[in-house]
């Protein structure tokens, strides 16, 4: 064994391994989290306050795992929270990342995708596929704040985060883009209508309208109801889940956590592990749910199991 050794550490030295060093890469778990609203909240109210428009790309405020490195909110995909006050104009830019917009409060604003006005209530969703210029403009009295969903983390693992600037501060708008904004009411609508799903309550995905294909190759997006009393079928997949209460309220166990969570609280349940959902109260829940589940299918990694 002692030649062994020396050999293993001349191997270190030139930068090379033997295989018989190494361990069979396995699967890591990860614990789940939860964001209190009323944290992420008054963070946001403060930098509206104390963070200028013009001091930084975006008045962002990020949920960050604290198992995780950089400040990400999961592995691949990543939730933060955007505020634009009233009068302001969030400067356009671009970027190899794709990102959706989740209205949460205010109105009187809007974005801007590739000259396309998608007017921004609560409860709507906005598509901003990757390399799509796109800026935001609030021009009601109040901040508006909605929820950016992101797959940075998973781009940048891949060593792909391209970013560039717009020559203007805001594009001119030529159209308006109902193709890219799924209006709340709609979503509810549409939602009445799904059917009940054993593991998730009743759930409608995000759908391009013409196609009926995921509208972002990297991330999916869905809306789910759960009612009072009534709890899901536990299972585990191999995308992450990160939630958002839109109104409501319940309890999520995943794994050997149970999370209890009301309106504008966020969580993640990571990838491959064991959860179920259960509505409180009179209401229930309704969540607004990210995953990334097209990029898992399109690399042949995804799969999922009901717990017998």
């Amino acid at each position: 064994m002692a030649g062994a050794a020396d050999f293993d550490r001349e191997l270190a030295a030139q930068h090379l391994a033997g295989f018989w060093t190494a361990r069979v890469p396995a699967h890591v778990p990860e614990r789940p989290f939860l964001w209190r609203w009323e944290t992420v909240r008054a963070a946001l109210l403060r930098a509206g306050r104390e963070i200028g428009i013009e001091d930084a790309e975006r008045r962002v405020i990020k949920l960050c795992h604290p198992q995780l490195p950089a400040g990400a909110s999961s592995r691949s995909v990543q939730f933060n929270f955007s505020l634009v006050n009233g009068g302001e104009t969030a400067r356009a830019h671009r970027h190899s990342l794709g990102a959706v917009r989740f209205v949460v409060e205010g109105g009187g604003a809007w974005t801007t995708v590739d000259g396309a006005r998608c007017d921004m209530a609560p409860g709507d969703l906005i598509l901003t596929p990757a390399w799509c210029w796109h800026d935001h403009r609030n021009d009601s009295a109040e901040p508006i704040i909605w929820l950016d969903g992101l797959d940075g983390p998973l781009v940048q693992a891949l060593n792909t985060a391209f970013f560039e600037g717009h020559p203007a501060r805001a594009q001119a708008v030529n159209r308006t883009g109902s193709a890219l904004r799924y209006p709340f009411t709609e979503a509810l609508a549409a939602l009445e209508a799904a059917p009940e799903d054993p593991c998730d309550g009743r759930v409608w995905r995000y759908l391009d309208r013409a196609s009926g294909a995921e509208p972002l190759a990297t991330m999916g997006c869905e809306l789910s109801r759960l009612a009072p009393g009534r709890r899901t079928r536990c299972h585990r997949h191999t995308s992450v889940a990160m939630y958002h209460a839109v109104a409501g309220s319940g309890r999520t166990r995943a794994g050997d956590e149970m999370l209890e969570w009301s309106r504008g609280d966020t969580f993640v349940v990571p990838m491959w592990t064991w959860h179920e959902h259960e509505g409180l109260g009179a209401e229930g829940g309704l969540l607004f749910s990210m995953n990334d589940r097209p990029a898992m299918r399109a690399l042949g990694f995804y799969r999922e199991e009901q717990r017998p």
